[in-house]
């Protein structure tokens, strides 16, 4: 007889967690209060306009072949990736603009030939990079640092012999402050901090990893967009006879006493008024509402010590429909800030938008021409914001929205307002309220500290057996690819401890 294990909520971590036991051969109930999977990585359609709601750059492509190849699968029967041989192009309020290519020599060309950054210190830098990745990557990435079976491994043994490698003792702007002459390409690279979510004046630079994923293994487009993939999920899911509940929100997490007094056994859920027992349940969900909506604690010691950590940032995002194209875009596209640093003193210490905000605006249409109709584009604008604290997020999405048309139309020389067709607004508070995100934190935790990486909810309960996470609330982060990896963490664990 097969073990039955619950997976709560249908974000990509679930998803991945879901196939790969089901896979195994587990019984699988997945349950979603939404109307379809995706959770962040979702999508809306508004006049004739879709938008990818979260995510937008696919890197580790390797991640979603190898969980495809666990069931079986091709991923190319599935998904489409397309490899970009422009990544991103960078603006500045100056003119100066910036594509950063996949082609290494380009990439190098373009940054010298725009900013005179010499080569040498470029790929210098590329190599310590490779050196953090090496160190820490897989080791960290596929594995849980604090399960027995990882710190005890050889593995870890090696790793830590070269644990000063991974540069955890200075920020990545102090790293990049010594290793670029040029403050335009320290700042570039000090975006990369804010893919998980954290401010490159306090992250550690061990978080260099990120520009080596990128540009090592390159960046991508989906055909059709991302929530392509998690519509991929749900098919191979459904494919290998996980029992998909949409629109079923789950109420309660069952559990009994075991053992010693603060201990207890999960013995499954309750959803739609009706108890489902199994053997284990994975929450895909953000841990603190787990905690103090599913298991009306908020005492165990896990979540009492997560509660206490700087959430990451969120984000302030519009939705514009555009009734022209814009040939000087790409796919991925950054306005920069004059004061970077303000900006992330503003998010983190002031908790409010920054006044001179870096602008990302990410256009599908120009991978995926349906996306929007003929001769127009669907403009996914996104700048970097505090978690939501109260804040007047009508106030600010009004001061905002101005900040943005007005540096825009001042780079081009054009009236963008009204090249606005349609339009949507997601604000921090609305994050959360869609997704269950704590304040709606897009990373769960943010990693502005050298412990923090260390610091995720594990994927493994101490205090109720039979329960596992996964998500961007947990190890090893967020970010697509990790997500997908938390999710094939939490299913080895299970594999080991549930047989």
């Amino acid at each position: 007889m097969s073990k039955h294990v619950v997976v709560i909520g249908a974000g990509l971590g679930s998803l991945s967690a879901a196939i790969r036991l089901a896979a195994a051969g587990w019984e699988v109930d997945l349950f979603e209060r939404l109307p379809g999977p995706g959770g962040k990585a979702n999508s809306e359609s508004i006049d004739g306009y879709r938008f990818d709601t979260g995510p937008s750059l696919l890197t580790m492509p390797w991640v979603f072949d190898a969980l495809f190849e666990a069931a079986g699968r091709k991923r190319e029967d599935y998904l489409e990736f397309i490899p970009l041989e422009i990544i991103c192009k960078y603006f500045w309020d100056d003119g100066m603009v910036l594509r950063t290519w996949a082609n290494r020599k380009k990439l190098f060309d373009e940054i010298r030939r725009t900013t005179g950054e010499r080569e040498d210190r470029l790929q210098a830098y590329f190599d310590r990079c490779r050196k953090i990745y090496d160190i820490a990557g897989d080791l960290f990435l596929e594995h849980n640092p604090k399960e027995p079976s990882t710190i005890f491994s050889r593995q870890f043994f090696r790793s830590l012999l070269r644990v000063g490698g991974i540069d955890a003792f200075r920020t990545m702007a102090q790293a990049h402050e010594e290793s670029f002459l040029s403050p335009r390409v320290r700042q570039l690279f000090n975006r990369y901090a804010t893919y998980n979510g954290s401010s490159p004046y306090r992250t550690p630079a061990t978080l260099s990893i990120i520009p080596h994923v990128e540009y090592d293994g390159g960046g991508y487009a989906v055909a059709g967009g991302i929530y392509a993939i998690p519509l991929a999920l749900d098919r191979l899911a459904r494919e290998l006879g996980v029992t998909m509940h949409y629109n079923t929100p789950v109420e309660h997490i069952l559990s009994e006493p075991a053992g010693k007094s603060d201990r207890f056994r999960v013995r499954g859920i309750v959803a739609g008024g009706q108890e489902l027992l199994c053997d284990a349940v994975i929450a895909g969900a953000d841990v603190r509402p787990v905690y103090r909506d599913l298991l009306s604690d908020e005492t165990a010691r896990d979540i009492v010590r997560y509660s206490k950590l700087e959430p990451s940032s969120s984000g302030l995002v519009f939705y514009w429909g555009m009734k022209r194209g814009f040939p000087e875009l790409e796919l991925h596209n950054i306005f920069f800030s004059r004061n970077y640093p303000d900006e992330f003193a503003a998010i983190f210490d002031r908790k409010t938008c920054p006044e001179d905000p870096t602008i990302y605006v990410n256009i599908t249409s120009k991978v995926t021409a349906a996306d929007a109709p003929k001769g127009c584009e669907n403009w996914f604008v996104l700048i970097n914001a505090p978690c939501d604290e109260g804040q007047d997020w009508q106030a600010e999405t009004a001061r905002i929205r101005a900040r943005i048309i007005k540096r825009i139309s001042t780079l081009f020389r054009i009236d963008l307002e009204s090249a606005i067709a349609t339009e949507s607004v997601m604000t921090p508070r609305d994050i959360q309220e869609k997704t269950a995100s704590h304040g709606g934190a897009l990373y769960g935790i943010s990693s502005n500290s050298r412990t923090a990486a260390f610091s995720r909810h594990p994927n493994r309960s101490k205090r109720y057996r039979g329960l596992y996470f996964c998500g961007g609330s947990t190890h090893p982060g967020g970010g697509m690819p990790l997500v997908v990896l938390s999710g094939k963490i939490t299913a080895d664990l299970i594999a080991r401890y549930e047989q």
